[in-house]
């Protein structure tokens, strides 16, 4: 059993098929070096893993067993162990981005040559791949569509879990293939985080019952950064520390406007993975291809502002803030932060994308991917591109009390409730701040950027002359 992005032994398909067909079943996780090698030493993810793959390797031992762990590259790590087990099949869930499918296809070819087979199960999601397509037997491209498909085809026992008699005899992996200290990978603890997520199962489970008792308020809450809203489950399904199923079971478990809500953002994530399935060259290219060739005039240092939350605009900084001391951004923060990069910096869309994706504990390519051509207009089914987010206005919407901005940009603490959306339009500020000192005067002017924005994108809009 090889595991990924399913870090679990609860309600988990693959291992479900392993244990239930096979005498034996030996544990494996791979530290990727084809990933790794490109990831900070710090990087929270990793932390996130390895405490997950802690848990996991303790409720195995619970068991007898325990979870090989080896560093590498998985298509030469994972046939050599295959074969050194004397194994002839090898189980996991199946991964839809595009390194992982050029991986498993090498990685099965070279197992067939050994005699031995990869079986691959759906896990992460309710429908893959094909399983949704309009009557014309094509993707969709438009969320509200597929959304009613997937709600038609949608039965209960689509979110059974699988069982996982862990009682199956699980081997112990010899100790020189443990699980080693995070350092010992070349990586260390994550900083001291403001927003504490727990990780592996038993964190799953804790943010899931806690969600249990909100989820009725999810529509109503669910915009407001300042408070607890939304259900911080985002790592957890993206790791699979918890099960799409799960998740699933709770939104149709209760008949409330904030269930009916959050269904809904599972379909999205599952829309976005299909998209990505089905069209792979929007993890680097706009969806739209009128826009693959838009030039972004838009200035470094005005970049680096954004990275640093340092734009002048109190909303945008709070976001990346947020964003940087924690590896969490609220989701309507993301929508407003990627709405300014691209329509008020006029910086291309992939730079953002790619330091959320370095960033973010959550990050999955299609999510991250779909949000930012969403955001940017480039994308299926995009936020029209003249229609543009206006930070303050946003601002003034979401976070009404500044409480938000105050806890990420407490250099704005003292400004009062209307000053602290836009310190620049205030008629007064409190003694001793200085505009321009003590926090940046806006880098660019939303209305001029705005127009600037609509003659870009209006221009590719409409096509060549």
């Amino acid at each position: 059993m090889w595991f990924r992005r399913d870090l679990r032994t609860v309600d988990n398909a693959a291992l479900s098929h392993a244990l239930r067909h096979h005498n034996i079943t030996h544990c494996v996780f791979v530290f990727d070096e084809n990933i790794l090698r490109h990831l900070p030493r710090d990087d929270r993810r990793l932390d996130f893993i390895h405490s997950s793959l802690q848990e996991l390797d303790a409720t195995l031992r619970q068991h007898g067993g325990g979870l090989y762990v080896l560093r590498g590259d998985p298509m030469q790590l994972i046939p050599e162990l295959a074969a050194s087990l004397g194994c002839d099949a090898v189980y996991c869930n199946r991964d839809y981005e595009p390194y992982a499918r050029e991986r498993d296809n090498k990685v099965a070819a070279l197992l067939q040559k050994q005699g031995c087979e990869l079986r691959s199960f759906k896990d992460q999601v309710i429908f893959e791949q094909d399983e949704i397509l309009t009557a014309q037997g094509r993707p969709y491209t438009v969320f509200t569509p597929y959304m009613r498909a997937w709600r038609k085809r949608f039965t209960p026992a689509l979110a059974q879990a699988h069982p996982t008699p862990l009682q199956n005899a699980l081997p112990l992996p010899p100790s020189s293939q443990g699980l080693p200290p995070l350092d010992a990978l070349g990586f260390t603890a994550a900083p001291t985080q403001t927003l504490k997520v727990k990780s592996g199962r038993t964190g799953g489970e804790a943010l899931l019952l806690d969600f249990a008792h909100r989820i009725h308020a999810y529509k109503a809450s669910r915009d407001f950064p300042a408070i607890k809203g939304v259900s911080y489950l985002s790592a957890h399904l993206r790791f699979g520390t918890i099960s799409v199923r799960e998740a699933v079971s709770l939104a149709i478990g209760e008949q409330s406007e904030g269930a009916e809500s959050w269904l809904n953002e599972l379909i999205w994530r599952e829309f976005y993975q299909q998209l990505l399935w089905h069209f792979p060259h929007v993890a680097e290219y706009s969806f739209k291809a009128e826009y693959r060739q838009l030039s972004f005039p838009g200035e470094d240092r005005w970049f680096d502002a954004w990275c640093q939350g340092n734009t002048g605009y109190p909303i945008v900084d709070a976001a990346m803030r947020q964003l940087n001391q924690s590896g969490f951004m609220h989701n309507r923060l993301r929508m407003i932060a990627a709405s300014f990069l691209v329509k008020d910096l006029l910086l291309d869309w992939r730079r953002g994308e790619a330091y959320f994706a370095a960033k973010l504990m959550d990050f999955d390519l299609a999510a991250n991917n779909g949000g930012w051509q969403w955001a940017a207009s480039t994308g299926c089914d995009a936020q029209p591109y003249f229609r543009i987010f206006n930070p303050v206005s946003q601002s003034e919407k979401f976070d009404p009390e500044g409480k938000f901005i105050r806890r990420y940009v407490p250099e704005l603490a003292a400004l009062d409730n209307r000053a602290i959306h836009a310190p620049w339009q205030a008629k007064s500020l409190p003694a001793g701040f200085v505009l321009g000192r003590d926090y940046p005067q806006p880098i660019v002017d939303h209305a001029v950027q705005r127009e600037l924005a609509l003659t870009l994108f209006g221009k590719k809009q409409q096509g060549p002359a």
